[in-house]
């Protein structure tokens, strides 16, 4: 359960990570295209609510669940915290959606799996 753990965090986390560079290029799009012309085009680029939110989100939620991921085969307990907040970090930045639904679950799943590792007694 906790090289699945392990794998699911890694993988979770760097799809993640693509969604996360693409949110935040997104939002500096947006920026860029505000300073060039007038209004139409920041409404068109709008990412939703809070774009600081989502740019904090962007960097370490993904990078919660990769180091949750990797430090789940000799610290289960740390490693599944990490990978539980990295999916709850993600669907709060970002919403679940057909591009994040991917990286929360396997996050949510791996930190449930570093868990579960917990139970067992390995040699």
């Amino acid at each position: 359960m906790k090289n699945a753990a392990m794998v699911l965090g890694l993988i979770g986390g760097v799809v993640g990570m693509i969604v996360g560079f693409f949110a935040y290029g997104w939002i500096e799009l947006g920026d860029w295209l505000s300073g060039v012309t007038e209004g139409a085009a920041r409404d068109l680029m709008d990412p939703g609510e809070d774009e600081g939110r989502t740019r904090l989100v962007s960097l370490f939620a993904p990078i919660l669940g990769i180091a949750g991921g990797a430090m789940s085969n000799l610290r289960p307990a740390g490693g599944a915290v990490l990978m539980l907040a990295s999916a709850a970090g993600m669907h709060w930045g970002f919403g679940f959606g057909v591009f994040t639904m991917f990286p929360i679950a396997m996050c949510l799943i791996g930190g449930v799996l570093g868990l579960m590792g917990l139970l067992t007694r390995e040699p």
